[in-house]
């Protein structure tokens, strides 16, 4: 096999060249933005296309290797209790990370690893800003010791699978937070397969897929309104009024992480939202 790359450009869009004197070495570049930054700004660009240095883009990278530090400490965090993993928003996670894994895999044996990046990239943000922030409750024991044994469980199969992901792009990083909890290299561990991940839930569950779209879907909207409210992410929500399409959504975990203290469902387009008085200074 063989990959053509293409040119990489100066602002002005421009080949980089020494001869035309606009090129920049890489030093500078690794001491401010990492090795991990400077390798995400390379790995976006597709084979056979040309690409534009952007230390900005290599800041994205530097921002994302951080990210990944600190989920990943907050996964490893609480390790007990463990148990099966039965909450529709962990199998529902597990599910759309098996089928990111057969997507990426197949991308990859394709050679558009730019696109594998892409797709991981956007579940790990997803991972962080919404299933992270809906079990935090749970996970924490807030309910029942299997509710949170469900979580632990699925947190730690989901760390497994993108450390794997994200490694040929975040090499420093993954290997570091692999030794935290791991034996050997995560550089030489298996590519991750869809089976693998399914397996942990027995097989991928449609039905938890949908209940974590709605779920993820309506907490959207309610940080939406909430934020036209000028109200913080602390804010405790008296009652909420969401849409009828939206009553398939993970009840507990929902009200858990927004403060919610009544949760209703009626015929309006977008939630209506009645916030707790704030007490005074």
């Amino acid at each position: 096999h063989a990959a053509v790359s293409g040119w990489v450009l100066d602002p002005d869009r421009k080949k980089m060249s020494k001869s035309k004197g606009n090129v920049v070495t890489p030093k500078g570049l690794l001491d401010e933005h990492g090795s991990d930054g400077v390798r995400y700004w390379a790995a976006s660009a597709r084979p056979g296309t040309d690409t534009s240095f952007d230390p900005a883009q290599m800041k994205v990278g530097r921002r994302l290797a951080i990210k990944l530090l600190n989920a990943s400490r907050f996964a490893l965090l609480q390790t007990e209790p463990v148990g099966a993993i039965t909450e529709p928003l962990d199998r529902g996670m597990l599910t759309a990370l098996a089928r990111l894994v057969d997507d990426a895999t197949a991308q990859m044996e394709d050679y558009d690893y730019a696109r594998v990046l892409e797709r991981t990239e956007r579940f790990f943000w997803s991972f962080c800003d919404d299933y992270l922030e809906l079990v935090k409750a749970r996970r924490y024991g807030d309910f029942t010791p299997e509710g949170a044994a469900s979580a632990n469980s699925a947190m730690r199969v989901a760390l497994s699978v993108l450390l794997r992901l994200f490694a040929p792009y975040l090499p420093f990083v993954t290997e570091e937070v692999w030794s935290w909890w791991q034996p050997g290299s995560v550089h030489r561990a298996a590519w991750p397969a869809g089976a693998e991940v399914a397996r942990e839930i027995s097989g991928e569950d449609a039905g938890a897929a949908v209940v974590l779209e709605q779920t993820q879907a309506a907490l959207a909207e309610v940080r939406r309104v909430r934020s036209l409210q000028k109200r913080g992410s602390k804010s405790v929500i008296a009652a909420a009024v969401l849409p009828s399409a939206c009553a398939g959504l993970a009840r507990q975990d929902f009200v858990a992480a927004l403060h919610i203290q009544a949760l209703s469902f009626a015929d309006v387009a977008e939630p209506v939202l009645t916030f707790a008085e704030e007490p005074t200074a």
